[in-house]
């Protein structure tokens, strides 16, 4: 007898705990100041697992349908299955992950008061202050930082790598969180 629904249930319950988790930290007010590192960090590590499962169940049905999976001495049908599965869990979760990280982008940001959605901000922003976050930026955008380095819009409004990452990347979100404008993500993201 297989159970291959309890696999999927014990990792739906663990995501939805650290991500029920992760989405109460990301609406309470006030705001902890380092809760949008971890919203952005556990969103970008389920982002990361969820796209390389995706690959891997890709690449397990092409090898299935090349008979690759006879050099193994692989079953057809259980090949095919674990490249299925593997293939969902990652569209599934990867798609879970997204919205919910959109969402609590957008929460956090307008928490903070730099980013409304509006247009106008409730705060002003200093430029020594990270939009996204709300923390003081120590090291200027010309420097090597040891920690995190800083990344200038071509707004001219600078924020920590972390934070402008994870709004970008991580909260979909291809404008600067204060003034709106247009950022180039291959332009200032190389890798």
């Amino acid at each position: 007898v297989k159970l291959h629904w309890w696999r999927f249930l014990v990792i739906w319950i663990l995501f939805s705990a650290v991500t029920a988790f992760v989405t109460f930290r990301a609406t309470r007010k006030p705001l902890v100041q380092t809760t949008p590192r971890l919203v952005y960090k556990w969103f970008l590590l389920i982002y990361k697992i969820s796209y390389a499962t995706g690959i891997v169940g890709y690449m397990a049905v092409m090898f299935t349908l090349f008979g690759l999976n006879l050099l193994f001495k692989i079953k057809p049908e259980d090949a095919m299955d674990f490249g299925i599965s593997l293939l969902f869990y990652g569209l599934y979760y990867g798609v879970l992950e997204r919205d919910f990280a959109e969402m609590c982008a957008d929460y956090m940001a307008s928490t903070i008061g730099f980013y409304s959605e509006s247009g106008m901000p409730t705060k002003h922003l200093s430029d020594s202050v990270c939009a996204v976050c709300g923390q003081q930026i120590f090291v200027d955008v010309s420097e090597e930082g040891i920690i995190e380095n800083t990344y200038r819009l071509s707004c001219n409004h600078v924020f920590h790598e972390f934070c402008i990452r994870g709004w970008c990347i991580v909260g979909k979100k291809q404008t600067c969180p204060y003034c709106k404008e247009k950022v180039d993500l291959k332009r200032m993201f190389s890798n």
